[in-house]
């Protein structure tokens, strides 16, 4: 008897929990990962297409799997893709600037960027290209 249950029920018991508690997905670590999970998931490449299209730009396709997450909806302040408004102070900055805080992070008055995104793993290239990307959309 194991919990007041013969071992025969306590072992389909114990089935039972590990088929609820099973995993039912995977957890994007870096654009390498998505790009793997995508190229085998047919409703990810319909959501990530850049990554997955030979030759993509590396700005797009950075922010494709990493910045659109806040800069589609606006997340902690982040200026929107393609807002004039929101970008144009930024800007003004100039790049140097962007990009250190694309790359560093920063904390501002509307809101805060975490370094690279929260994407570590991102190469600094491919942060300024997103920059560039976003930039470029916005003058």
């Amino acid at each position: 008897m194991v919990g007041g249950k013969n071992k025969h029920e306590a072992v389909a018991d114990a089935k039972a929990v590990a088929e609820r508690i099973k995993p039912v997905g995977e957890v994007n670590i870096g654009a390498i990962e998505a790009t793997r999970v995508a190229s085998s998931n047919a409703v990810m490449d319909a959501i990530i297409p850049s990554a997955n299209a030979a030759g993509a730009d590396k700005g797009k396709a950075t922010y494709d799997t990493t910045c659109m997450a806040c800069h589609t909806a606006g997340v902690a302040g982040a200026p929107k893709f393609g807002d004039k408004a929101a970008w144009s102070a930024r800007i003004a900055q100039g790049n140097d600037t962007l990009y250190g805080h694309a790359l560093k992070g920063f904390q501002g008055k509307a809101g805060m960027m975490p370094p690279k995104g929260g994407n570590m793993s991102l190469k600094d290239e491919d942060v300024k290209a997103a920059v560039d990307y976003m930039v470029s959309h916005a003058k």
